[in-house]
């Protein structure tokens, strides 16, 4: 899997930067619910886990890039600086990755720590989805 972009605050991101950890890779559009629901959850799951080689990682599907510059603006008012993670939009110019067409918002996806596939999951999260991401950590 690869990816290379810029996250939210103009630093250059690539999924190589994180070999060696768990990577949950988010793919939502601003204006989802579901989307809202489940990267609450997997916020919540970020900051109890940073410190176990854990990465959250989220791509923003919106078209327009106001959508996304206006949620990331919400961000940052509501969500204390410790537990925001990686944010970045998928239609800009310079953004390239290997996760196929997206038809679903939230599409999801584990890698685990040798860059590998671990699981797909297109739509809500399953509660045996954070199994696997659990799974993911431990090896």
């Amino acid at each position: 899997m690869n990816l290379h972009g810029i996250d939210a605050y103009g630093k250059k991101l690539a999924l190589s930067d994180f070999l060696g950890k768990t990577v949950l890779v988010s793919f939502f559009t601003a204006g989802c619910s579901l989307c809202s629901r489940d990267l609450k959850l997997m916020r919540e799951f970020y900051v109890g886990n940073a410190k176990r080689n854990f990465v959250l990682l989220a791509i923003n599907l919106d078209q327009d890039k106001k959508d996304f510059d206006d949620y990331n603006k919400l961000i940052a008012l509501a969500v204390p600086k410790e537990q925001r993670f990686p944010t970045v939009w998928r239609n800009a110019p310079e953004h390239k990755d290997s996760f196929g067409v997206i038809t679903r918002q939230p599409t999801h996806f584990v890698i685990n720590p040798k860059n590998q596939l671990v699981l797909k999951r297109e739509g809500s999260f399953l509660p045996d989805d954070w199994d696997t991401l659990w799974e993911s950590l431990e090896g």
